[in-house]
């Protein structure tokens, strides 16, 4: 299984055109990921065959929210489950860096109640424990985690992926992701064991109105200044071909 990792509905129909068969949507893939609309969802399941993980995740940085945001996520997570999100990803955390145990069980409740996916995301590569991180997770009925193995890149987490995938991969689904690309994702699956990647597929395309006289709203980084971020589909197809 090859899933692409999508920041719009575009992004979508580049990854199916690709040969993609599942996504994980998103907004704002510059912060990491965030909650996508009910809309672009619906958009995606009216006009794709894609399997469709939608995002649940209410801002940047880490994975220990406040009840706010805690209110705001399981709102999100209803209304992404209505417009037809065939899982969601998400993650709660402890401040001691543990899996958080109440938030975690209400959601997969939650995202099984509509009979869908509970996928735990690479909040994962935050815990301190990973084998009882994932434990922990079992226990609590999660189907899927993504991580890379608690390193930068998947390639980096190889072992700690193939140990996972050994020790646990009857019990839970486990994908791999950061840093795969055509090039590296047969030997990673072969290397680890695992038959499920995650890749971005990243390419550039400029948006001229980006940068006016005064002021800038750029967000990349040279040589990418004006440019935003997008699925390439020639790069998803190079993935799906080299993992075949």
């Amino acid at each position: 299984m090859i899933e692409i990792c999508c920041g719009s509905y575009e992004d979508a129909l580049a990854a199916e055109r690709g040969g993609a068969a599942r996504i994980e949507l998103n907004s704002a893939l510059a912060l990491g990921g965030l909650t996508p609309s009910a809309g672009c969802v619906k958009l995606v399941k009216e006009h794709t065959g894609l399997k469709v993980v939608s995002m649940v995740r209410p801002r940047g940085a880490g994975f220990c929210y406040t009840e706010a945001e805690t209110e705001q996520m399981f709102a999100d997570a209803r209304e992404l489950l209505e417009a037809g999100s065939d899982g969601l990803a998400f993650g709660f955390l402890t401040e001691d860096h543990r899996v958080d145990l109440e938030k975690t069980g209400r959601m997969v409740e939650l995202i099984h109640s509509y009979k869908k996916e509970a996928v735990f995301h690479r909040a994962y590569d935050c815990v301190h424990d990973p084998r009882a991180a994932m434990e922990s997770l079992i226990a609590l009925g999660v189907d899927r985690v993504l991580t890379s193995g608690l390193r930068e890149k998947a390639e980096e987490g190889a072992g700690l992926l193939k140990e996972l995938q050994e020790t646990y991969g009857s019990r839970i689904q486990i994908l791999a992701g950061s840093g795969v690309n055509a090039g590296n994702a047969k030997a990673l699956m072969e290397k680890t064991g695992l038959c499920q990647v995650h890749s971005s597929c990243k390419d550039w395309r400029r948006d001229v109105t980006t940068s006016g006289e005064y002021v800038n709203y750029r967000f990349a980084p040279a040589p990418h200044e004006d440019d935003y971020d997008v699925v390439s589909e020639e790069l998803v197809r190079k993935l799906v071909e080299k993992t075949r």
